[in-house]
């Protein structure tokens, strides 16, 4: 996923989880902020500053998960849950761990999170022309409910508002 907007409330840590990647899903630790820094900087053109993350590690309210692979840490996401609702913050996989189910196995770990809060629905935004998460997101249900004109930067490209709601069946 694309750098959505910022942070909120509700971190239940959730069990780790083993993916096809070999990847531990666990709550992110200060020893994992220069690999989430140095994946953010593989990632985004904009990045976040370093400060954001250390801002989010000691924010109880947030849920800051890091994939953890053979190779050290390969991923991370950042969400928040609160009233009903919740966010995907920002969530990426270093280039090497790409296509290999770590984002997909992140993305699943903080969804648990929120519907163990009692979420009813989750947003994220997403590059306009980043095929490869707007399809992971699509196989989690999430569906285009709206667009920021312009809200990314290098290059200038507008946001896709995603939304998945909790069904009852």
């Amino acid at each position: 996923m694309d750098d959505p907007s910022r942070a909120a409330e509700g971190s239940a840590a959730p069990r780790a989880a083993v993916t096809r990647a070999r990847a531990l899903v666990r709550p992110a630790r200060a020893a994992d902020l220069d690999a989430v820094v140095a994946i953010e900087r593989a990632s985004f053109a904009d990045p976040w500053a370093p400060r954001a993350f250390s801002e989010a590690l000691a924010d109880p309210g947030l849920l800051f998960l890091v994939a953890e692979g053979e190779q050290g840490v390969t991923g991370y996401v950042i969400a928040w849950f609160v009233a009903g609702d919740g966010e995907i913050a920002n969530i990426a996989v270093a280039p090497p761990a790409r296509g290999h189910g770590v984002g997909a196995a992140l993305l699943d770990a903080a969804l648990r999170v929120g519907r163990d809060c009692g979420t009813r629905c989750v947003f994220l935004e997403c590059r306009e022309s980043n095929a490869v998460a707007r399809a992971l997101y699509a196989s989690r249900r999430f569906v285009e409910v709206g667009r920021r004109r312009g809200y990314y930067r290098l290059p200038t490209e507008d946001a896709i508002v995603l939304k998945r709601s909790e069904g009852r069946g």
